[in-house]
């Protein structure tokens, strides 16, 4: 038996900025009033375009702001804890003075033990300065203090937001655990994916929910959209029709993508072919004087030492013209020191590094400056005029709107009104509107929604010069680059053609005369090959260890099966039987494989034991 939702929002109607963000005055006036359901055990995730209202509406759940029109119920003694985006800290002296606060909304504050133990997990000394505390540290503190409530209902709104690899793949593994129900909005595809069973689609004032995790939601939006315009040109509604250029725009360019990353698979084949074999870290091509002729950053034995450690052991690196390198790594493990060695932003300790005559570089950076806020976009992009230079190309500010993803008639609205991932997308086109052929791109996933990483995707994928970026964004990161610079924390680089996946992989390959699991990614799967016998185990234990990933494998491809055919809008009318057959059956593999999963790393670590 169903049983009955921890929370539910009805006839929920907003208005913002003048305007109805959410449903109308009366029924039939604008959207349709929105109507929210959480059960117990929810895992959701909240997708929706920068402005369309995703922290708004947990704001109205958590009762943080008041609506214009509809009811809220929620079950007794249920207990809502909301991770915001940006908490703030300017009052409290330490992050543990933030941590134990009452912030007045409702939340009770958690208990100092509590905190300290998650905290220990997350790497985090919560006597640090809040005023000093840098992006990644506030953020595991506000992560700290919400998981400490214990809620039932927890929101997290960007929570990967300035967390490194180590911190996300904890968090994630925390969250598979976690017996409440979550909501989520992220940029984070992998971490949604890995996550989420169920989505909620906030799209022009309209909120619909598909019982599909984000693995399904890029087939169930284009369906979606399909539908509409179908529907639209047998109205013979040009207006409505003109409405969707922006889906069509979006639909469109997916495809598009798919040749571009074929494209990027074939240039990383072709920079596997230039990486040494000998562990020296060189990247060079068989006739060497023809790559040296192709250089752009030439960076010969450098090195780098902070305070005695060695922050970069010496390392040779050679950048062609239209190398795109990504540079992943935890907190403090020498990104940015990195990243600034190769700009020539600071000197290295040995070596030397030198560029091509004709680079000339942009940046954009983690800690992007706040745009005016009194600032029109046409004064942020065209200084008050109606036309821009985008890479020596002359184009209607419009026009250039357009490319990325704005309503063209926001040009003249100003910047403090803009959401935060508007901002940030505005911020990017002016700077891509720059002429330069290197681009240096530090977290630039930060604020963004999906739709605006799948443009800077294309952006820089079209890009005729080479990028560097700094990125703890796995997804964006696999789609993107064509070597990986993987730093360990050692002072170590390692050189990787492909993405985050294939430095990964080089990571958990064994050594030689050695068998380790590794629990460096929670939702790793299992080797397919039959794992090493152990006198350690049981007989029971040794089968389950050499039966569960076959079992584990045949459990995510019925779950890709069972989500497959729920992305069918048209299931839930026409056969609601078999709707509901399956989705219960994907919620027992889901539960199933995770407790397979967990079961597996526990008899891997007896083995390694």
């Amino acid at each position: 038996m169903a049983q009955p939702p921890i929370l539910s929002w009805e006839g929920l109607s907003l208005q913002q900025g003048g305007r109805w963000l959410f449903g109308g005055p009366q029924p039939g006036e604008g959207a349709e009033p929105i109507d929210l359901h959480i059960l117990p055990g929810d895992r959701l995730a909240l997708i929706g375009r920068n402005g369309a209202g995703k922290t708004t509406l947990l704001k109205l759940i958590e009762d943080r702001i008041e609506a214009d029109r509809g009811q809220r119920r929620v079950k007794p003694g249920t207990r809502i804890v909301f991770l915001e985006q940006e908490p703030d800290f300017s009052v409290f002296d330490t992050l543990m003075d933030f941590a134990l606060a009452d912030n007045g909304s409702g939340e009770h504050a958690p208990a100092a033990h509590e905190v300290e133990a998650i905290a220990g997990q997350l790497g985090i000394d919560m006597s640090t300065d809040a005023a000093t505390a840098s992006g990644g540290e506030r953020r595991r503190a506000a992560i700290a203090r919400a998981l400490a409530q214990d809620p039932d209902l927890l929101m997290l709104d960007e929570p990967t937001n300035h967390l490194d690899l180590s911190a996300i793949d904890w968090l994630e593994d925390w969250l598979k655990r976690y017996k409440g129900a979550f909501i989520t909005i992220s940029h984070d595809r992998t971490f949604l994916k890995r996550l989420t069973r169920a989505t909620l689609w906030l799209d022009r004032g309209t909120l619909r929910r598909k019982e599909v995790g984000f693995g399904g939601y890029e087939a169930w939006e284009e369906q979606v959209y399909a539908e509409e315009a179908r529907a639209a040109e047998r109205m013979d509604a040009k207006l409505k029709i003109e409405a969707h250029w922006l889906e069509r725009g979006v639909t469109a360019r997916r495809k598009r993508n798919q040749g571009r990353l074929e494209k990027l698979h074939q240039m990383r084949a072709a920079r596997a072919a230039m990486i040494s074999d000998s562990g020296s870290a060189k990247l060079k091509l068989a006739n060497d004087e023809e790559f040296k002729s192709k250089s752009v950053i030439v960076a010969e034995d450098i090195s780098k030492t902070y305070d005695g450690r060695a922050v970069i052991k010496p390392f040779t690196l050679r950048i062609q013209n239209g190398d795109r390198i990504g540079i992943v790594g935890a907190n403090g493990a020498g990104k940015t020191t990195l990243l600034k060695l190769l700009t020539k932003e600071i000197e290295p300790d040995t070596g030397t590094i030198s560029h091509a005559r004709t680079l000339t570089g942009v940046m954009i950076d983690q800690q992007r400056k706040l745009l005016e806020p009194g600032a029109s976009v046409r004064d942020i992009l065209a200084e008050g005029g109606d036309w821009i230079d985008v890479r020596g190309t002359r184009k209607h500010v419009q026009a250039y709107l357009k490319d990325f993803l704005f309503d063209p008639k926001i040009v003249d609205t100003k910047v403090g009104i803009l959401s935060g991932g508007e901002r940030s997308r505005l911020l990017l086109a002016r700077e891509f509107a720059r002429t330069a052929n290197l681009l240096v791109l530090d977290e630039p996933t930060n604020d963004l929604d999906l739709e605006t990483l799948d443009l800077l995707q294309e952006v820089i994928a079209d890009f005729d010069g080479t990028v560097l970026i700094v990125s703890h964004d796995r997804d964006f990161l696999d789609k993107t680059v064509t070597v990986t610079l993987g730093l360990d924390g050692t002072g170590r680089v390692d050189i990787v053609p492909g993405g985050y996946e294939d430095w990964e992989a080089k990571r958990r390959k064994p050594v030689v005369g050695k068998t380790k699991a590794s629990r460096a990614e929670p939702a790793q799967k299992p080797a397919a090959t039959k794992p090493k016998s152990s006198d350690k185990l049981s007989y029971k234990d040794q089968r389950d260890y050499e039966l569960l990933p076959a079992r584990i494998e045949e459990l995510e491809a019925a779950i890709a099966k069972g989500e497959t055919i729920l992305a069918d809008p048209d299931l839930f009318t026409k056969d609601p039987k078999r709707f509901a057959n399956i989705s219960k059956g994907l919620e027992n593999a889901r539960r199933e494989k995770d407790a397979a999963e967990e079961r597996w790393l526990e008899l891997a670590e007896q083995v390694e034991g």
